[in-house]
């Protein structure tokens, strides 16, 4: 079963789940975001992901904060691209003893997702802060608005958006908004919306471009994935978190 609520830090989402169930396998897609995840005691991140994620099980218990689009990096420390298509261990990251003890720390936690939302609070508390002009791209391109207007819309040539999105989102604006546009399609498609309107209102040409970006980035066919996600409302609640291979 999986859940998930807004957490308390700003644009982040807090969920849990557990691995037994029909959704177990399915596969996570793109959505240009990042997780910290606690599982069964170990704490890991989930980096951006480029294409089609499928979870082998190893962990009975997860939860996990997924960061907005552009927030993780400053808060673990290490930039996205280093992250790209990979779950990681934290120790790798911030050393194994300090994750160690704050994985047996969330472990002994009455709410394990709880502990782990406070870890992420605090931890968030003494860095930067959100970068207002990454908020700006992703909203620009997350409405679907052109790479090269919102370049010079916040103010950065194209070299330097490209630069900056590496860091922040784990690969370059065009691939972002990409991602973004198709998960405006697919929520969509999840809403009902035939497969030749949900294209154009999200930003594809046609319906043949939009099957070419589901089979491109989600690995997956337009009528397979509605079908998988019929099936899933009828079995069970929303599946889709990062998990450990």
């Amino acid at each position: 079963m999986y859940e998930e609520r807004p957490a308390l830090l700003d644009g982040a989402v807090l969920w849990t789940r557990t691995a037994a169930g029909p959704t177990a396998d399915r596969p996570v897609l793109p959505d240009g975001c990042m997780d910290l995840i606690w599982a069964d005691g170990s704490l890991l991140v989930a980096g951006p992901d480029t294409r089609a994620y499928v979870p082998g099980e190893s962990a009975a218990r997860y939860a996990g904060v997924r960061f907005a689009p552009g927030d993780a990096p400053g808060f673990l420390g290490v930039p996205a691209h280093e992250l790209r298509d990979r779950r990681v261990a934290l120790g790798a990251l911030w050393g194994e003893a300090t994750a160690r003890r704050l994985g047996e720390r969330i472990t002994e936690a009455a709410d394990p997702a709880a502990a782990l939302e406070d870890l992420v609070l605090r931890r968030a508390a003494r860095g930067p802060g959100p970068d207002p002009l990454l908020r700006a791209v992703v909203a620009r391109l997350a409405a679907g608005r052109p790479v090269a207007e919102t370049a010079e819309a916040v103010g950065l040539g194209a070299r330097q958006l490209h630069r900056r999105s590496l860091d922040a989102f784990g690969y370059g604006p065009k691939i972002l908004a990409r991602v973004l546009r198709l998960q405006r399609a697919l929520a969509l498609v999840r809403a009902g919306v035939p497969f030749a309107e949900a294209a154009p209102r999200a930003g594809c040409v046609d319906q043949a471009h939009l099957a070419r970006e589901v089979r491109a980035l989600a690995g997956t066919t337009l009528s397979a994935y509605a079908a998988s996600e019929a099936a899933k409302r009828e079995t069970s609640p929303p599946s889709g978190s990062r998990t450990t291979a």
